[in-house]
């Protein structure tokens, strides 16, 4: 018997969700039968949808703390209530570590560990009067050196332990979980990856990059009532990860 996720009458915020990740969350959600907030710093002209529905759009900026108290206001009063909370919105640029301006890496950071706390802080209130819950969007790059996106992993690395730490502070009414994610089809792939989306594929044991939709599949889950217990937790959707240079060059002929 297949188990289906049904979220009809939930109302969901996903911050960035416009784009990329964030409009493969909002979709699945969509397809869940919940009602979809997004928000970005820009005017968007397509909206995440599914079928006839659509999310609604939001312009904010989840660093400004005004903004995000006008955002979470403005989602109750349309919709009277709020469930869940996506902390989707993030991201950084490549840049050298040792040559990029400080207030680079301050906003970078900022914008991936900051934001989500001031988003958690705001929304905690709404989301315990109904039992509601906050997903956090990580990254392995929290895991494992980041060259190149130094401060995005340190901030990603302090989204996880934020995780758990709201998850002790918010129970039992409030869970707080967060979905580390690995390489991920996107609309700046060759940014990140370069130009052949093959070789990138060939070093994740599952053979692909992750679609936007196994985000969101995650995310729904850990909304769902079949996550109820579940809280301070990180599920991990990276595909098994990304295969090991040692053993690449076993199985090649090198010395290891």
């Amino acid at each position: 018997m297949a188990i289906e996720i049904d979220l009809a009458g939930r109302v969901v915020l996903v911050t960035g969700g416009t784009r990329g990740i964030g409009a493969g969350i909002a979709e699945t959600f969509l397809r869940a039968g919940a009602q979809v907030y997004t928000c970005a710093r820009k005017p968007v002209e397509r909206l995440p949808a599914h079928g006839a529905r659509s999310a609604r759009f939001r312009l904010a900026d989840v660093r400004d703390e005004e903004q995000v108290e006008d955002l979470i206001a403005d989602v109750v009063r349309r919709s009277g209530r709020l469930d869940v909370v996506v902390n989707n919105a993030g991201g950084t640029p490549v840049a050298d570590t040792a040559s990029a301006s400080i207030r680079l890496h301050r906003k970078i950071v900022e914008l991936n560990l900051i934001a989500p706390l001031l988003v958690a802080q705001h929304a905690r209130p709404v989301l315990a009067a109904h039992g509601g819950c906050i997903i956090m969007i990580s990254s392995v790059s929290g895991r494992r050196p980041s060259p190149g996106t130094a401060a995005y992993g340190a901030a990603k690395a302090g989204l996880e332990n934020l995780t758990g730490t709201l998850a002790q502070e918010f129970a039992p009414r409030v869970r707080v979980n967060a979905v580390a994610v690995g390489l991920v089809r996107s609309d700046d792939q060759a940014e990140h990856y370069g130009d052949e989306p093959a070789a990138i594929s060939a070093i994740v044991p599952m053979g692909r990059l992750a679609e936007p939709a196994d985000v969101g599949n995650a995310c729904a889950f850990l909304a769902s009532p079949m996550a109820s217990h579940i809280t301070g937790s990180t599920v991990t959707v990276d595909g098994g990860g990304e295969r090991s240079a040692y053993l690449t060059a076993v199985r090649t002929g090198g010395d290891g």
